[in-house]
């Protein structure tokens, strides 16, 4: 959540922080604005509710001096409601200072309590404003911004990225960061800060990682990180996998719609360079290389999409790896007291790297002794910073708020990690790991027939569905997953009831569901395999095509067996059981795309949703 941009150099800030803004929106916000320092010295805000564009034409139509330093901020509201006044920056030091703000203060009350009795006055109803205040009564001590913000930092409660500028220290903005997102821009001659690397991808692709409870402050010809006690850290550079024009639309209606036609070049990139002669090869699990022989459970936490990408990851890790897998909600495991030893892995799954919930699972995990992975496509994330190895899934920007490539990159990324775990254990012979990766280097190819094959039958199923209340979707195994994300794609993006069931609960409740017209999507098993569900689900469609149920089933090629008992078959290339839910989740991502673009809704940013949730 909040997109923060920091800039100072050569260049327009306004430019700068409009465009890092801009390219920031995806991570949900409802206002935004600017705090720049002009060439006359002097410190100049402007912020307003709603969309980015709202404050841009402001700026257009009543101009502020432009500057060589500044900082901006889009908002997500927690404490005080989407207003202007609420709105970011906010000011302090007589106006002299200026703070944006990420993430939650939770002792807030009791400072703003502590301010008020020191006689100084709130124009806002946010916890950001008691940063911004404290600071500035800081500074009037110190007289140093950094020495101001560090004094400060040490008595906030919470999850924080703060990024200050004061009109006496011209060419300097401070940043600050604990259990909230935070990466450095190198330039040439100018330097930037921003919430993640799209902020600033436009103007440089060198990046630098800031650790938890450190420090930065940027010029234009120097950076210098701290801890929170003042100590110099040496902090890591890393270069940025893609240019800005990634995260663009490049002609496509919507970032989904382009983010799903990217999804074989996503499971392509994720394999790239980790199949050699025929093996798996992860040197990025070298510091778990001791552990993995030894592990005997593993436990794998995300939240949402990342966590039906987890399930699927059961599924492959026990079948290839034999080891027991459980997957838990990030945000319900550390809290029931889990079991956890040395011997227990721990694997994390977030497409940004700073989903708070996941973050503070790892820290969990960590403390109680348990090794942890994290799977991310992120880099410079907090996640893999906390982890003790990362595999990143390469998978590019996802800009829609609704997530699609990242999660087959998710899956095929646990399906390696499955691979590599039975090649160290010792469980599976050579002519089993071929069959299976042979599987998996053949599903980028599959994955592109599917997007052009489907897209168009699904659009025009969309189009006469546009004012559906209700969809159902039906699987069995690896299936039921796939049952789940269609499911959670149409309630982010159509706004309506749906639900994901296991097929074999269908009698024990959700039947009652079924009525005249009551569309269902079924994911159907491959029925070429001899212990296969296929006869099972069948039987399902079946049942509720009995009840009146209207039946669209995801099918391979040549299942005849579920064509009577179908209103509509969408099919899906011939793969290994394990390999089709990559291929069946394709036309659902689709569908759920087409139902929100036919009831003519934004696709790309559905409503109250964040891309990125860094706050609990």
């Amino acid at each position: 959540m909040c997109g923060i941009v920091g800039y100072v150099g050569p260049g327009s800030s306004i430019d700068v922080l409009l465009g890092g803004l801009k390219r920031l929106e995806y991570r949900g916000y409802d206002s935004a604005g600017v705090a720049i320092l002009d060439e006359s010295g002097e410190l100049a805000t402007r912020k307003r509710a709603g969309k980015l564009s709202v404050l841009t034409d402001d700026l257009q139509e009543a101009p502020i001096a432009d500057g060589r330093t500044g900082i901006g901020h889009t908002r997500w509201a927690t404490h005080g409601g989407p207003t202007d006044g609420n709105a970011h920056p906010h000011l302090g030091d007589g106006g002299r200072l200026a703070l944006i703000h990420n993430g939650i203060i939770e002792n807030f009350a009791e400072l703003k309590q502590e301010l008020l009795d020191a006689g100084e006055a709130f124009e806002s109803e946010t916890d950001t404003e008691v940063a911004a205040l404290l600071v500035g009564r800081a500074y009037r001590e110190t007289g140093d911004l950094q020495a101001a913000l560090r004094s400060v930092v040490n008595r906030l409660d919470g999850a924080f990225t703060l990024l200050v500028m004061h009109r006496d220290e011209p060419g300097v903005v401070v940043g600050a960061r604990r259990n909230s997102p935070l990466v450095i821009g190198l330039g040439d001659g100018e330097n930037f800060l921003g919430s993640d690397v799209a902020a600033f991808v436009e103007h440089t692709r060198r990046a630098m990682e800031i650790g938890q409870d450190q420090l930065v402050a940027i010029r234009p010809d120097s950076v210098e990180v701290t801890d929170f006690a003042g100590a110099p850290v040496e902090a890591k550079e890393f270069e940025v996998a893609w240019d800005a024009s990634a995260a663009e639309k490049g002609g496509w209606p919507s970032f989904m719609k382009k983010e799903i036609s990217e999804e074989p070049d996503a499971v392509a990139n994720t394999l790239r360079g980790r199949i050699v002669d025929g093996a798996v090869v992860l040197p990025e699990l070298e510091p778990l290389a001791g552990a993995l022989a030894d592990i005997d459970r593993i436990i794998v936490i995300a939240c949402g999409t990342a966590s039906y990408a987890g399930m699927l990851g059961k599924y492959a890790i026990e079948a290839w790896a034999r080891v027991p897998v459980d997957v838990e909600l990030s945000h319900e495991f550390r809290y029931r007291d889990p079991v956890l030893t040395s011997r227990t892995l721990v694997v994390s799954v977030s497409q940004s790297g700073e989903t708070m919930d996941t973050l503070m699972a790892v820290k969990y995990a960590r403390e109680a002794g348990a090794r942890t992975l994290s799977i991310c496509n992120a880099q410079g994330a907090t996640i893999p910073r906390e982890s003790d190895a990362v595999l990143y899934t390469h998978a590019g920007p996802e800009v829609a708020v609704a997530s699609t490539k990242a999660f087959v990159a998710q899956a095929t990324a646990l399906y390696l990690l499955a691979l590599h775990l039975a090649e160290v254990r010792g469980v599976s012979t050579e002519e089993q790991a071929a069959e299976r990766l042979e599987e998996l280097q053949a599903l980028p190819e599959k994955l592109a027939a599917v997007v052009e094959s489907s897209s168009a039958r699904i659009a025009e199923l969309a189009g006469w569905m546009g004012d559906t209340q209700s969809v159902l979707f039906l699987g069995r195994h690896v299936g039921y997953p796939i049952a789940l994300e269609g499911a959670l794609k149409l309630k982010e993006l159509a706004y309506i009831h749906a639900e994901g069931f296991a097929a074999g609960e269908l009698k024990h409740g959700p039947i009652a569901l079924i009525e005249p017209g009551q569309v269902v999507f079924v994911v159907v098993p491959s029925p070429r395999e001899p212990s296969s569900l296929h006869p099972k689900v069948v039987s399902n469609i079946q049942e509720i095509r009995a009840r009146g149920a209207r039946v669209i089933a995801i099918a391979e090629l040549g299942d005849v067996a579920v064509v009577p008992f179908a209103d509509e078959v969408i099919r899906i290339p011939l793969a290994a059981p394990l390999v089709e839910p990559l291929l069946a989740v394709v036309p659902l991502h689709i569908f759920g795309m087409e139902l929100a673009a036919a009831k003519g809704l934004d696709v790309d940013q559905p409503r109250n949703l964040a891309k990125s949730v860094t706050v609990e």
